[in-house]
């Protein structure tokens, strides 16, 4: 049985962060798989990727130690992870379903390595497609008198369910400067994007009304500045005149679901680095 493990790491870019890394996996007995960097000019930060076997389970310990005292010496922000553990996820959902049917899809067939472990929704329309697929439905309604003990009940179900990522698939809530802050990092959210931009209801209709050609989607991560978190993935397509708002509903919603799902995956395979307001995501 391999003992694959990933590590991610930024740090002040300078010489010989790469040499030290790769000797000290080198002198741990560690394989290297595979191996990603980046030096940004602009912020002047390094980030590296390495996926890496260790010789047996038991040099974990010893490794994490080591790279404790290498970690301090280059100030790096870093982690290990195991790359064989499947993520936990809790998908919260209100009335449009299609990036829901898409994750769960997607984990029941093994196509995404992640374990859904709740979905949960401030609408009931969903329990039924939850509980084909095994996975618990929470029914949790919210209105303006409510929402700080409906987060908390979602604050709670992150914690039972041991969640590592909590996946916002058109849920049509603003989370509050609390929730963004405790799910920090481990949050993905979806909407459309359209150039030009339409708020409100019915964007794709506002969309037709104005001849767009163009529509697409953009996932990031949630933060307490709405819709403004540092952006994972994004994609297009190209629309025309002929094209109803129903058929503009259909393919924006194709193209969410695909972006969210390669969003989640980037993130459960650690491929993710944050630079500031941006990411570094390693293909």
């Amino acid at each position: 049985m391999r003992h694959d493990h990933i590590l991610a790491l930024s740090c002040p870019d300078r010489t010989g962060i790469v040499y030290r890394v790769s000797g000290l996996l080198f002198g741990q007995g560690c394989n290297i798989v595979d191996a990603q960097q980046y030096g940004d000019e602009e912020t002047g930060r390094f980030f590296l990727r390495v996926h890496f076997e260790l010789p047996a389970a038991d040099a974990l310990p010893a490794l994490l130690e080591r790279f404790g005292h290498l970690a301090g010496e280059f100030d790096m922000d870093w982690q290990i992870h195991d790359a064989r553990r499947r993520a936990r996820l809790l998908v919260l959902v209100s009335k449009q379903g299609h990036c829901l049917n898409d994750l769960l899809f997607r984990a029941h067939s093994r196509q995404l390595r992640v374990d859904i472990a709740a979905v949960a929704s401030n609408h009931g329309d969903y329990a039924a497609l939850s509980a084909s697929y095994g996975v618990p439905f929470h029914h949790l309604p919210v209105d303006g008198g409510s929402r700080a003990a409906q987060e908390q009940a979602i604050l709670d179900l992150v914690e039972r369910e041991r969640v590592d990522l909590v996946v916002l698939a058109r849920y049509m809530q603003i989370l509050s400067p609390r929730l963004c802050e405790a799910l920090a990092g481990r949050a993905i959210n979806i909407h459309h994007s359209f150039l030009p931009s339409f708020k409100g209801a019915q964007p794709y209709h506002q969309a037709h009304a104005r001849g767009v050609k163009i529509i697409g989607a953009t996932a990031h991560y949630v933060t307490p500045d709405l819709d403004e978190g540092p952006i994972i993935e994004q994609d297009v397509a190209r629309v025309d005149h002929a094209m109803t708002p129903r058929d503009l509903v259909r393919v924006g919603s194709d193209i969410e679901s695909q972006v969210l799902a390669r969003a989640v995956r980037r993130h459960v395979e650690h491929r993710i680095l944050l630079n500031g307001h941006k990411t570094v995501v390693f293909r």
